[in-house]
């Protein structure tokens, strides 16, 4: 039996269901396509107001959960109750929601009053403790997405036209900036810094970006040092793209192996069209 993704454990069992706890977007919803592909049983864990209504539907009632951002225990018992083995974690939950829409239950009271620092990394980092403590291995956020991963060299045409020194400074101040835990992007111009990625996220950014309404910008998106890719992997898809195009920026490097091209052929066929040139980079 060929292998279903490196991205898996050695000791992945294909019968047990995954749990998939899905955000925004369109990541989860082609994480569940993949999984279905490779025969694996699949669950859903659903957010009201964030999770895809067309992903929630796909799923038969008894094989589906929607809970409020915030109840912890909620789905600990839901994927208890499934009975599975794995739980994925993918797609995006509105920032804001970290300060204001969250309904913490009594246990996620308890685990974010025992927070010191309360970020993106510590918040899910604590959740995968708790997942992690009902004897369920929390998966790689890349499984099953293989070839949907960013490769190397140019990706858009036989060459990437930023010169060399260019693209390096922008691929070291983006990891100084993923180092600090401030964001995994900037977006610099011939050695100039011109937008960094802090809370807002990646598409903000490059709005903002694009008000200085400039030339020959490139978008740099990388991960940190020690990333923990079973709940933050940096994402690229077509609305990435758009925001990009929306903003004039003509320029983009990912961090090969490590970024998701969400529905790849389609996203480099669309940035050739908007004639968008896109690298991918050895971390």
């Amino acid at each position: 039996m060929p292998a279903l993704s490196r991205f898996l454990p050695p000791d992945f069992d294909p019968r047990r269901p995954v749990a998939l706890i899905a955000g925004q977007g369109q990541y989860p919803i082609r994480t569940a396509a993949a999984i279905r592909r490779a025969g694996v049983p699949l669950r859903l864990i659903a957010f009201e107001e964030e999770t895809a209504p067309e992903l929630v539907a796909s799923f038969p009632e008894n094989e589906r959960r929607t809970i409020l951002v915030g109840q912890l225990g909620h789905m600990l018992d839901a994927l208890t109750e499934f009975g599975a083995g794995y739980a994925l974690m993918a797609g995006q939950i509105t920032p804001r929601r970290l300060f204001k829409g969250m309904h913490p239950d009594w246990k996620a009271a308890r685990m974010l009053f025992s927070l010191k620092r309360r970020n993106a990394e510590t918040i899910f980092g604590a959740i995968a403790d708790e997942i992690a403590k009902l004897g369920i291995f929390l998966l790689d956020a890349r499984a099953f997405l293989d070839d949907e991963l960013a490769p190397r060299g140019p990706l858009t045409g036989s060459r990437f036209p930023v010169p060399d020194e260019f693209l390096q400074h922008g691929i070291h101040l983006a990891k100084e900036v993923a180092r600090l835990d401030i964001g995994q992007g900037v977006v610099v111009r011939k050695g100039t810094v011109v937008a960094v990625e802090a809370f807002e996220g990646t598409d903000a950014m490059l709005r903002r970006a694009g008000e200085f309404k400039t030339d020959h910008l490139l978008f740099v998106k990388t991960v940190k040092p020690a990333q923990d890719f079973r709940f933050d992997v940096p994402v690229f898809g077509l609305r990435t793209l758009e925001a990009m195009r929306d903003a004039g920026i003509a320029f983009g490097a990912l961090e090969a192996g490590k970024t998701i091209l969400l529905d790849r052929a389609a996203v480099l066929d669309q940035a050739r069209a908007w004639k968008i040139q896109l690298f991918g980079f050895d971390g």
